[in-house]
Protein backbone atom coordinates (compact mmCIF):
# COMPACT_ATOMS: atom_id res chain seq x y z
CA UNK A 1 0.00 0.00 0.00
CA UNK A 2 1.25 3.45 -1.20
CA UNK A 3 1.06 6.27 1.22
CA UNK A 4 0.82 10.08 0.45
CA UNK A 5 1.42 12.98 1.96
CA UNK A 6 -1.68 15.51 2.55
CA UNK A 7 -2.02 18.60 4.36
CA UNK A 8 -3.76 18.43 7.81
CA UNK A 9 -5.66 21.36 7.59
CA UNK A 10 -6.87 19.61 4.07
CA UNK A 11 -7.97 16.57 5.82
CA UNK A 12 -9.89 18.24 8.58
CA UNK A 13 -11.72 20.08 5.37
CA UNK A 14 -12.62 16.92 4.02
CA UNK A 15 -13.88 15.65 7.19
CA UNK A 16 -16.19 18.59 7.45
CA UNK A 17 -17.44 18.06 3.85
CA UNK A 18 -17.96 14.65 4.41
CA UNK A 19 -20.26 14.77 7.48
CA UNK A 20 -22.19 17.22 5.56
CA UNK A 21 -23.44 14.37 3.88
CA UNK A 22 -24.78 12.72 6.81
CA UNK A 23 -23.45 9.67 8.87
CA UNK A 24 -21.60 9.60 12.66
CA UNK A 25 -18.50 11.16 13.64
CA UNK A 26 -17.27 8.10 14.99
CA UNK A 27 -18.02 5.55 11.46
CA UNK A 28 -16.34 8.22 9.63
CA UNK A 29 -13.34 8.52 11.89
CA UNK A 30 -13.13 4.28 12.35
CA UNK A 31 -13.16 4.52 8.55
CA UNK A 32 -9.89 6.83 8.44
CA UNK A 33 -8.49 4.70 11.37
CA UNK A 34 -8.73 1.19 9.47
CA UNK A 35 -8.57 2.48 5.98
CA UNK A 36 -6.22 5.23 5.99
CA UNK A 37 -4.43 4.84 9.06
CA UNK A 38 -5.27 8.01 10.97
CA UNK A 39 -5.88 6.95 14.43
CA UNK A 40 -7.98 9.08 16.78
CA UNK A 41 -4.99 10.31 18.75
CA UNK A 42 -3.88 11.85 15.10
CA UNK A 43 -6.98 13.91 14.42
CA UNK A 44 -7.15 15.03 18.12
CA UNK A 45 -3.18 16.19 16.83
CA UNK A 46 -4.77 17.91 14.23
CA UNK A 47 -7.62 19.84 15.33
CA UNK A 48 -4.99 21.40 17.63
CA UNK A 49 -2.17 22.30 15.16
CA UNK A 50 -3.94 21.39 11.54
CA UNK A 51 -0.41 23.22 10.23
CA UNK A 52 1.83 20.23 9.16
CA UNK A 53 1.94 16.88 6.45
CA UNK A 54 0.20 13.57 7.35
CA UNK A 55 0.93 10.42 5.96
CA UNK A 56 -2.40 9.06 4.61
CA UNK A 57 -2.42 5.40 3.50
CA UNK A 58 -5.42 5.45 1.13
CA UNK A 59 -6.08 8.61 -1.37
CA UNK A 60 -9.34 10.68 -0.13
CA UNK A 61 -11.39 10.45 -2.94
CA UNK A 62 -11.37 6.98 -2.78
CA UNK A 63 -12.57 7.20 0.96
CA UNK A 64 -15.34 9.82 -0.32
CA UNK A 65 -16.37 7.04 -2.34
CA UNK A 66 -16.74 4.10 0.58
CA UNK A 67 -18.53 6.83 2.80
CA UNK A 68 -20.69 7.50 0.12
CA UNK A 69 -21.81 3.80 -0.39
CA UNK A 70 -21.65 3.63 3.29
CA UNK A 71 -24.65 6.37 3.24
CA UNK A 72 -26.25 5.33 0.45
CA UNK A 73 -26.77 2.14 0.94
CA UNK A 74 -26.44 1.59 4.56
CA UNK A 75 -23.67 -0.83 3.95
CA UNK A 76 -21.91 -1.35 7.07
CA UNK A 77 -17.74 -0.03 6.61
CA UNK A 78 -16.75 -3.78 7.93
CA UNK A 79 -18.28 -5.28 4.32
CA UNK A 80 -16.84 -2.60 2.75
CA UNK A 81 -13.44 -2.97 3.40
CA UNK A 82 -13.44 -6.34 4.20
CA UNK A 83 -11.98 -5.87 7.60
CA UNK A 84 -12.73 -6.24 11.11
CA UNK A 85 -10.50 -5.53 14.07
CA UNK A 86 -11.85 -7.58 17.06
CA UNK A 87 -9.43 -8.63 20.18
CA UNK A 88 -6.00 -8.71 19.52
CA UNK A 89 -6.62 -9.42 15.62
CA UNK A 90 -8.00 -7.83 12.16
CA UNK A 91 -10.63 -10.49 10.85
CA UNK A 92 -11.73 -10.82 7.19
CA UNK A 93 -15.20 -10.10 6.42
CA UNK A 94 -18.03 -10.22 3.85
CA UNK A 95 -21.45 -10.53 4.06
CA UNK A 96 -21.24 -14.47 4.52
CA UNK A 97 -21.02 -13.93 8.22
CA UNK A 98 -22.25 -11.51 10.67
CA UNK A 99 -19.64 -8.82 11.87
CA UNK A 100 -18.26 -9.65 14.97
CA UNK A 101 -19.10 -7.73 18.22
CA UNK A 102 -17.35 -5.84 20.42
CA UNK A 103 -19.72 -7.96 23.51
CA UNK A 104 -19.15 -11.72 22.12
CA UNK A 105 -15.30 -10.35 23.02
CA UNK A 106 -16.52 -11.39 26.96
CA UNK A 107 -18.24 -14.77 25.55
CA UNK A 108 -14.54 -16.46 24.91
CA UNK A 109 -13.20 -14.44 28.21
CA UNK A 110 -15.84 -16.55 29.94
CA UNK A 111 -15.02 -19.13 28.15
CA UNK A 112 -11.12 -19.76 28.80
CA UNK A 113 -11.79 -18.63 32.61
CA UNK A 114 -13.84 -21.95 32.95
CA UNK A 115 -11.56 -23.93 31.80
CA UNK A 116 -8.33 -22.58 33.16
CA UNK A 117 -8.41 -24.95 36.17
CA UNK A 118 -10.27 -28.01 34.92
CA UNK A 119 -8.23 -28.78 31.44
CA UNK A 120 -4.54 -28.26 30.26
CA UNK A 121 -5.67 -30.14 27.26
CA UNK A 122 -9.03 -31.18 25.37
CA UNK A 123 -11.61 -30.47 22.47
CA UNK A 124 -13.09 -27.35 22.15
CA UNK A 125 -16.39 -26.66 20.05
CA UNK A 126 -17.20 -23.31 18.39
CA UNK A 127 -20.70 -23.52 17.13
CA UNK A 128 -22.01 -21.40 14.23
CA UNK A 129 -18.71 -20.32 13.75
CA UNK A 130 -18.96 -17.00 11.01
CA UNK A 131 -16.11 -15.64 10.51
CA UNK A 132 -14.49 -17.72 12.76
CA UNK A 133 -13.80 -15.30 15.53
CA UNK A 134 -14.26 -17.36 18.06
CA UNK A 135 -12.39 -19.84 16.72
CA UNK A 136 -9.56 -17.78 16.10
CA UNK A 137 -9.31 -16.21 19.71
CA UNK A 138 -9.48 -20.22 21.32
CA UNK A 139 -7.34 -21.61 19.22
CA UNK A 140 -4.88 -18.72 19.98
CA UNK A 141 -5.29 -19.09 23.64
CA UNK A 142 -5.54 -22.79 23.73
CA UNK A 143 -2.50 -23.91 21.64
CA UNK A 144 -2.22 -27.28 23.36
CA UNK A 145 -5.71 -28.02 22.64
CA UNK A 146 -7.52 -29.93 19.45
CA UNK A 147 -10.43 -27.17 18.13
CA UNK A 148 -13.35 -27.67 15.94
CA UNK A 149 -15.04 -24.57 14.08
CA UNK A 150 -18.31 -25.56 13.17
CA UNK A 151 -21.02 -23.67 10.54
CA UNK A 152 -23.85 -24.58 8.44
CA UNK A 153 -23.04 -22.39 5.54
CA UNK A 154 -20.05 -23.13 3.14
CA UNK A 155 -19.02 -19.58 2.34
CA UNK A 156 -18.98 -18.72 6.33
CA UNK A 157 -17.03 -21.86 6.39
CA UNK A 158 -14.89 -20.69 4.05
CA UNK A 159 -14.06 -17.59 5.16
CA UNK A 160 -13.29 -19.21 8.62
CA UNK A 161 -10.82 -21.06 6.91
CA UNK A 162 -8.77 -18.14 5.90
CA UNK A 163 -8.56 -16.55 9.09
CA UNK A 164 -7.68 -19.37 11.14
CA UNK A 165 -4.76 -19.96 8.29
CA UNK A 166 -3.88 -16.69 8.51
CA UNK A 167 -4.20 -16.00 12.41
CA UNK A 168 -3.33 -19.07 14.00
CA UNK A 169 -0.77 -20.59 12.06
CA UNK A 170 0.07 -24.22 12.84
CA UNK A 171 -2.51 -24.39 16.20
CA UNK A 172 -4.91 -27.03 16.01
CA UNK A 173 -8.66 -26.38 14.23
CA UNK A 174 -10.49 -28.37 12.06
CA UNK A 175 -13.40 -27.06 10.31
CA UNK A 176 -16.77 -28.96 9.83
CA UNK A 177 -19.80 -28.18 7.35
CA UNK A 178 -22.95 -29.06 8.89
CA UNK A 179 -26.03 -28.82 11.74
CA UNK A 180 -24.49 -27.41 14.75
CA UNK A 181 -23.29 -31.22 16.66
CA UNK A 182 -23.99 -33.29 13.41
CA UNK A 183 -20.41 -33.52 12.37
CA UNK A 184 -19.44 -33.79 15.16
CA UNK A 185 -20.94 -37.11 16.29
CA UNK A 186 -16.74 -39.01 15.88
CA UNK A 187 -15.68 -36.90 18.61
CA UNK A 188 -19.21 -37.22 20.80
CA UNK A 189 -18.27 -37.70 24.35
CA UNK A 190 -14.92 -36.07 24.07
CA UNK A 191 -15.67 -32.45 24.11
CA UNK A 192 -14.94 -30.37 26.79
CA UNK A 193 -15.98 -27.33 26.03
CA UNK A 194 -18.44 -25.77 24.26
CA UNK A 195 -18.87 -21.91 22.68
CA UNK A 196 -22.26 -20.94 21.04
CA UNK A 197 -23.38 -17.73 19.58
CA UNK A 198 -26.12 -18.99 17.70
CA UNK A 199 -29.03 -16.78 15.90
CA UNK A 200 -31.24 -15.45 18.49
CA UNK A 201 -33.45 -12.72 17.06
CA UNK A 202 -37.10 -13.35 17.18
CA UNK A 203 -38.02 -13.32 13.62
CA UNK A 204 -40.87 -10.72 14.31
CA UNK A 205 -38.74 -7.98 15.22
CA UNK A 206 -37.15 -7.96 11.98
CA UNK A 207 -38.63 -4.55 11.61
CA UNK A 208 -36.80 -3.38 14.45
CA UNK A 209 -33.36 -3.99 13.61
CA UNK A 210 -31.23 -0.99 12.15
CA UNK A 211 -31.16 -0.97 8.21
CA UNK A 212 -27.74 -1.80 8.14
CA UNK A 213 -28.08 -4.87 10.03
CA UNK A 214 -31.20 -5.93 8.23
CA UNK A 215 -30.21 -5.70 4.61
CA UNK A 216 -26.95 -6.44 5.20
CA UNK A 217 -26.00 -9.07 7.64
CA UNK A 218 -26.66 -12.16 6.70
CA UNK A 219 -30.57 -13.93 8.37
CA UNK A 220 -29.13 -17.50 8.52
CA UNK A 221 -27.36 -15.80 11.80
CA UNK A 222 -29.65 -13.51 13.02
CA UNK A 223 -33.05 -15.08 12.72
CA UNK A 224 -33.51 -17.98 15.58
CA UNK A 225 -37.42 -18.75 14.62
CA UNK A 226 -40.85 -17.27 15.68
CA UNK A 227 -39.01 -17.12 19.72
CA UNK A 228 -35.47 -16.95 18.74
CA UNK A 229 -34.59 -19.69 20.54
CA UNK A 230 -34.64 -22.00 17.66
CA UNK A 231 -30.47 -22.75 17.33
CA UNK A 232 -30.13 -22.00 21.25
CA UNK A 233 -32.38 -25.21 21.68
CA UNK A 234 -30.26 -27.57 18.59
CA UNK A 235 -27.23 -26.16 21.21
CA UNK A 236 -28.17 -27.31 24.47
CA UNK A 237 -29.85 -30.42 23.64
CA UNK A 238 -27.56 -31.94 21.63
CA UNK A 239 -24.76 -30.61 23.95
CA UNK A 240 -26.53 -32.60 26.99
CA UNK A 241 -24.83 -35.79 24.40
CA UNK A 242 -21.52 -34.39 22.58
CA UNK A 243 -20.10 -32.93 25.45
CA UNK A 244 -17.71 -34.97 27.57
CA UNK A 245 -19.06 -35.95 31.41
CA UNK A 246 -17.97 -31.91 33.30
CA UNK A 247 -17.46 -30.29 30.07
CA UNK A 248 -18.82 -26.50 29.70
CA UNK A 249 -21.24 -25.11 27.74
CA UNK A 250 -21.24 -21.21 26.96
CA UNK A 251 -23.46 -19.38 24.89
CA UNK A 252 -24.82 -16.04 23.69
CA UNK A 253 -28.42 -15.13 23.62
CA UNK A 254 -30.72 -12.36 23.20
CA UNK A 255 -31.37 -9.40 25.66
CA UNK A 256 -34.19 -11.05 27.01
CA UNK A 257 -33.61 -14.59 26.81
CA UNK A 258 -31.78 -15.62 30.21
CA UNK A 259 -34.59 -16.99 32.29
CA UNK A 260 -35.73 -19.35 29.44
CA UNK A 261 -32.35 -20.45 28.04
CA UNK A 262 -31.39 -21.53 31.81
CA UNK A 263 -34.35 -23.31 32.01
CA UNK A 264 -33.58 -25.26 29.11
CA UNK A 265 -30.13 -26.30 30.27
CA UNK A 266 -31.62 -27.38 33.34
CA UNK A 267 -34.47 -29.41 31.38
CA UNK A 268 -31.64 -31.15 29.73
CA UNK A 269 -29.65 -32.01 32.53
CA UNK A 270 -27.38 -29.58 32.84
CA UNK A 271 -25.65 -28.20 36.61
CA UNK A 272 -23.71 -25.42 37.71
CA UNK A 273 -26.25 -22.86 35.67
CA UNK A 274 -25.28 -19.42 35.81
CA UNK A 275 -25.26 -15.96 33.56
CA UNK A 276 -22.81 -13.62 32.94
CA UNK A 277 -23.85 -9.39 31.75
CA UNK A 278 -22.33 -7.91 28.89
CA UNK A 279 -21.04 -4.41 28.99
CA UNK A 280 -23.89 -2.87 29.51
CA UNK A 281 -24.83 -5.22 32.66
CA UNK A 282 -27.32 -6.90 30.50
CA UNK A 283 -28.02 -11.04 31.33
CA UNK A 284 -26.41 -11.86 27.86
CA UNK A 285 -24.27 -15.26 28.80
CA UNK A 286 -25.35 -18.76 30.01
CA UNK A 287 -22.96 -20.98 31.39
CA UNK A 288 -23.58 -25.03 32.39
CA UNK A 289 -22.07 -28.03 33.23
CA UNK A 290 -22.67 -31.24 31.87
CA UNK A 291 -22.66 -33.76 34.94
CA UNK A 292 -19.53 -35.81 35.38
Amino acid sequence: MTSQEIFAKDLLNWRKKQLSKGGSASQLDWLLDLAAGISWGDLQKIHIDPEFWISIEKPLDALASLWDVHLRDHTPLQYLLGRCPWRDFELEVTEAVLIPRQETELLVDIALKLVEDHHDSGHWVDLGTGSGAIAVALARSLPEWQGHAVDISIDALDLAETNLKKLTKDKKCLLHCGNWWDPLAPWWGKISLAVANPPYIPLGLIDELELAVRKHEPHLALFGGSDGLDGCREVIYGGIKALSPGGFLCMEHHHDQSEVVLELLQRAGFLDLSFKNDFSGIRRFAIARRPN
